[in-house]
């Protein structure tokens, strides 16, 4: 009998590039998946590094993507990120913040360790109600498109291979240590329960 559809989610800051390039693969790969920020505020760059475009994450990608294309055309199609707002909005209207988010998972992935500390955090001052595990798993993705791109795809191998366990409880740890072999990444991974 075929297992139900894991739940995923993937966390990054901003929810632009790495957890949606994650959200737009595993998506594309059947996957019930949702992606988040952390982050107070979502950022993009700017015309500097010292001057990103701040808004706020009620913002939808339509809205950004006009604002930049109004900013500087040139520069933001230059540097990738019209591109990359263009595939968010075809994918959902705005980001989502992971602490407004109260759905459940089976799987957490965040894209680099401060961001694995903060959902851990979080999801330990939640009251637990159902005991339900959900494992949340650390996988460092560099914040360029190349790198999402890349990380995205041993998210969904890990998610693939999940997937087709017996008994994820059991078998997760293994698995986990097969991939850090195979990609040459390391990963941190916890059970919280709701």
């Amino acid at each position: 009998m075929p297992s139900p559809p894991l739940r995923v989610a993937v966390v990054c800051s901003s929810n632009q590039n790495r957890s949606m390039e994650a959200h737009y693969i595993l998506n594309k790969r059947g996957f019930s998946v949702r992606s988040f920020g952390t982050g107070t505020h979502v950022k993009l760059p700017g015309p500097a590094p010292n001057k990103p475009n701040v808004y706020d994450f009620k913002t939808t990608y339509d809205q950004m993507y006009n604002d930049l294309l109004k900013k500087d055309k040139d520069l933001y199609t230059q540097n990738g990120v019209l591109h990359m707002l263009d595939r968010n909005r075809r994918i959902k209207p705005r980001p989502e913040r992971f602490q407004n988010c109260k759905d459940l998972f089976d799987l957490i992935f965040t894209c680099e360790e401060r961001l694995y500390d903060q959902v851990v955090e979080e999801l330990n001052s939640r009251e637990q109600e159902t005991c339900q595990p959900v494992h949340v798993i650390n996988v460092d993705i560099e914040d360029n498109q190349e790198e999402a791109t890349l990380g995205a795809f041993v998210i969904c191998d890990l998610c693939q291979c999940i997937q087709h366990t017996e008994d994820m409880e059991n078998e997760i740890e293994e698995l986990l240590q097969e991939f850090e072999e195979k990609t040459g990444r390391t990963f941190l991974h916890t059970v919280c329960f709701y």
